[in-house]
């Protein structure tokens, strides 16, 4: 009985997750002023800001953790 009923469940599930998405239409493209650009533009920013030590982070433990198995063969 559990396994028809987990069956059953699953195949519903599974036709309802294919079926239309009706989304809003709209004839609006692009309707945002300067401030709006400019603040995304800042988030931007900050985001590259803190991209950048955090590559630089990795690179190290990665070169780290590649000059210590080195040493210890050594």
């Amino acid at each position: 009985m559990k396994t028809t009923q987990l069956t059953l469940t699953t195949v519903l599930l599974w036709v309802a997750m294919f079926g239309n998405a009706y989304a809003a239409t709209t004839t609006k493209v692009y309707s945002s002023g300067i401030l709006v650009i400019g603040f995304l533009a800042v988030c931007a920013l900050v985001v590259v800001v803190q991209v950048i030590p955090a590559i630089m982070t990795v690179i190290g433990m990665v070169k780290g953790s590649v000059s210590k198995k080195s040493e210890i063969k050594a």
